[in-house]
């Protein structure tokens, strides 16, 4: 399973824009239709909210991606 981190710049950020940002979708589109098909976890959790905010610490889990949340610096 290949993993990435992404690192906040403000307090949170929303789970289609963390996914659009990280290339794993190529539109913003793209990325809320994976979340609304059940495609994405959140904490191992299926997560079907495509404004689910994010924070430090989350680990999204798609199509065999993982992605780290980390605070700001």
């Amino acid at each position: 399973m290949a993993q990435q981190t992404f690192t906040l710049s403000s307090e949170f950020i929303e789970l289609h824009n963390l996914l659009k940002i990280m290339s794993v979708a190529a539109s913003g589109g793209e990325a809320k239709n994976m979340v609304a098909n059940g495609y994405v976890k959140v904490d191992g959790q299926m997560e079907t909210r495509k404004t689910r905010k994010l924070y430090a610490g989350a680990l999204v889990e798609v199509f065999g991606e993982e992605i780290r949340v980390l605070a700001a610096d």
